[in-house]
């Protein structure tokens, strides 16, 4: 009976201890409703030559809806083609467990800003969008670190790799992309 006691405690402290605390960057209440949002995350940095490419992502949630606010940064020193995502764009997961889980982008197109760094006097495109969750997604991405994510673009695909651990280059950080969603899902839901 004692060591069946022991072991449910150390599953349970491992559970707890598995989820990350809840570092939002936004957690506010007002007249319009309730907006909450983690802080930024990357999820793929890719550096070859003078091109780099880095996806950044936040789980929010806003009046109950959860979702994904995914960013691509593109840097340089050539002219970066223009990315956009349209109504049609979506952003497909795929789970350790070979599951595949699909995002919606919301109803509006929009391409990718284009400008200049004065710094390195790179190019920088950066291309911004919320992707929704499909009704019972949310419960397979707490318990599945992702290993690939697809994200259809307006006019093209794109696979990315997802790593377990990646030390990135660009903020001198330590990040767990592949575990993203099992770390920060349960800090947006209601």
């Amino acid at each position: 009976m004692k060591r069946l006691l022991i072991l449910f405690f150390v599953l349970l402290t491992t559970l707890l201890s598995a989820q990350k605390n809840c570092d939002y960057a936004v957690n506010e209440t007002d007249s319009t409703g309730t907006y909450k949002s983690v802080k930024e995350q990357l999820l793929y940095e890719r550096v070859f030559g003078s091109s780099e490419n880095y996806i950044l992502a936040t789980l929010s949630n806003y009046n109950g809806t959860p979702y994904l606010n995914f960013k691509l940064l593109q840097k340089n020193s050539e002219f970066i083609k223009a990315t956009c995502l349209s109504k049609n764009s979506k952003i497909y997961l795929q789970l350790e467990n070979g599951k595949i889980i699909t995002m919606l982008h919301e109803d509006n197109e929009v391409c990718g800003s284009l400008f200049k760094n004065d710094e390195d006097k790179k190019n920088v495109r950066l291309l911004e969008g919320n992707f929704y969750f499909l009704k019972n997604s949310i419960d397979d991405l707490k318990k599945y670190p992702i290993s690939m994510m697809r994200v259809v673009y307006g006019t093209e695909t794109v696979d990315y790799v997802i790593k377990k651990e990646l030390n990135s280059e660009l903020l001198k950080q330590f990040f767990r992309p592949e575990s993203f969603f099992m770390n920060y899902l349960h800090c947006i839901e209601n």
